[in-house]
């Protein structure tokens, strides 16, 4: 399958790296890729430069948002909350039409200091605002409750069987990204149903961030325990 990435910070590096690896064709999607291509800077979390990202994974082109999602036959937003409806706006409704759009952002607003706080939130997510700006992309919420090195490798942690959530419209699309899942190593795939259920999987961020700052570290997960 050919997969489009939305996004060159860590989650979007570290999902392309991770598709690459089982086979499938990347393409990373960004605004401007001769600008991203040139950067030799430490990421914001003092991450790889992404020159140096890129010439360790040269088989992941690089490309506009708007050629990367002509190339895709899925769209995975791996952007910043804040930025993806720009960013899904820049690749243009006709590119992802008919598309999975998987999306794992999330919408933290930072305007008002740390932590962040969601907008939207309660009566809306950004995965509904996502699907209502681009109604004939199939879009799926999911992998945005973990931190990037467990979306790819949930072993890493425990037994590797911890929860992962799916919200959205279209049982066609959420089968297929499952089987992603599956793919990555996630066993306990929850359907929470459509995709106005991606504001219970937005609002467990601010849970999320009090325990990353509780832990001191953000390799943990959640477990949904049933009963007998």
């Amino acid at each position: 399958m050919k997969i489009a990435v939305f996004g060159t910070g860590t989650v979007g590096r570290t999902l392309a790296a991770a598709f690459s690896s089982l086979g499938h064709e990347v393409v990373l999607g960004t605004r401007d890729p001769a600008e991203t291509a040139r950067r030799t800077e430490p990421g914001p979390m003092g991450g790889q430069p992404f020159n140096e990202w890129q010439a360790a994974h040269q088989s992941i082109r690089l490309e506009t948002f708007a050629a990367a999602a002509e190339e895709g036959d899925m769209v995975v937003n791996a952007t910043n909350g804040a930025a993806s409806l720009a960013a899904l706006a820049a690749a243009g409704g006709a590119n992802l039409a008919g598309k999975v759009l998987l999306d794992v952002s999330n919408p933290l607003d930072f305007s008002q200091g740390m932590p962040p706080v969601l907008n939207p939130v309660n009566t809306e997510s950004l995965g509904e605002r996502i699907q209502r700006s681009f109604p004939d992309a199939r879009v799926v919420k999911t992998l945005n409750t973990m931190n990037a090195g467990l979306m790819v490798d949930p072993g890493k942690l425990a037994d590797g069987d911890h929860s992962v959530f799916v919200s959205g419209d279209n049982s066609e699309a959420k089968a297929q990204v499952t089987e992603l899942l599956q793919a990555l190593g996630h066993r306990d795939i929850i359907d929470l149903g459509d995709i106005t259920s991606a504001r219970g999987a937005e609002m467990v961020l601010p849970l999320w961030l009090r325990l990353f700052g509780a832990l001191g570290t953000p390799d943990f997960n959640f477990k949904v325990v049933r009963g007998g």
